[in-house]
């Protein structure tokens, strides 16, 4: 079987690790990776979601967290500190500093950013096949009104400063409009048999995935069933700002609403959780079937459980 996933970073890298554990060796996932996360720092490409699936899938996350790296040292960070050098805010561990070095040099030498991605996962080997949304630069911005007026912010700078205290007035994927996916994405979706939408934040995430075009067409056009999971549980987020964000876009932090606003155009199948039981019958009627079943990833084999109803539900919704 041949199962594409369009993934964001904590909750769709822990998605995924499930989905592994779910399914047979002979089984091929590929791997949609969010790239709208991107930030330069120091003069470094940084691809925060690239790497959590990367790293989580290939055993170096550092799990309470769930980004970043297992046994982090944080000497770089205090020197640049000691410089005067920031942001502050955003931290680069010294294990990490060396992926975004790598990925950097590689770069600058004129290898593409899908190639980076496959030469970091041969140290890796997260058992995926993990491909960048597209090789061109996408950065998401925040729209906000705070005590400066109007302006746009890096996303990062929403999420990791700002901790999402600030109403978003717009989401704006900087550069998607104009991006083409990378190469293999569409071909990918095309020759699936299933194709997931983890968890992952349903506006930066697998949003901004959808936005580069060509993707959601190709999508939309698929042979395979398409099944999202909803990341809001009981009207809330499992984690993340999914509300702050969904607000934005004028969507309701609900999962009927997610499912909705994906629309029957683009999903056959959405799983809720139990907690929202009481929304299947809203998204059946949008012609999307759907499901409830338990969502919260609190271990791999309960996330493996989620994933194979996943997959349960795209063999009954096959077109």
């Amino acid at each position: 079987m041949r199962i594409v996933a369009l993934a964001g970073g904590i909750g769709g890298a822990r998605f995924l690790r499930g989905l592994l554990a779910a399914v047979g060796p002979q089984d091929e996932i590929t791997v949609i990776g969010n790239t709208g996360d991107d930030i330069h720092l120091y003069g470094l490409k940084v691809c925060p979601d690239l790497d959590t699936v990367m790293y989580t899938l290939g055993g170096g996350i550092h799990e309470e967290q769930g980004w970043g790296r297992t046994d982090e040292t944080w000497s770089i960070k205090a020197e640049m500190k000691e410089y005067g050098v920031g942001p502050e805010w955003f931290g680069l561990g010294d294990r990490d500093f060396a992926t975004h070095l790598v990925r950097s040099q590689m770069l600058t030498a004129g290898y593409s950013l899908s190639q980076v991605t496959e030469a970091l996962c041969v140290r890796w080997k997260p058992g995926v096949r993990l491909l960048p949304m597209s090789d061109d630069r996408v950065e998401t911005h925040v729209r906000i009104t705070d005590e400066q007026g109007t302006r746009a912010i890096h996303f990062q700078e929403y999420w990791v400063k700002l901790h999402a205290a600030v109403d978003a007035d717009a989401i704006i994927p900087v550069g998607a409009d104009t991006a083409k996916p990378a190469p293999g994405v569409l071909e990918a979706i095309a020759e699936a048999d299933v194709i997931l939408f983890p968890p992952s934040n349903p506006v930066v995430s697998i949003g901004t995935i959808l936005a580069v075009p060509g993707i959601r067409e190709a999508v939309a056009a698929a042979p395979a069933p398409v099944v999202g999971l909803s990341p809001i549980i009981g009207g809330a987020p499992v984690r993340g700002m999914a509300d702050k964000v969904l607000a934005a876009v004028g969507v309701e932090a609900t999962a009927e609403a997610v499912a909705l606003n994906y629309g029957a155009a683009l999903i056959d199948g959405w799983l809720v959780d139990t907690a929202d039981e009481n929304a299947v019958a809203a998204v059946e009627a949008a012609g999307i079937a759907c499901r409830a079943v338990p969502l919260l990833m609190t271990d791999v084999e309960t996330t493996a459980e989620m994933a194979r109803a996943a997959l349960t539900l795209a063999e009954q919704v096959r077109k």
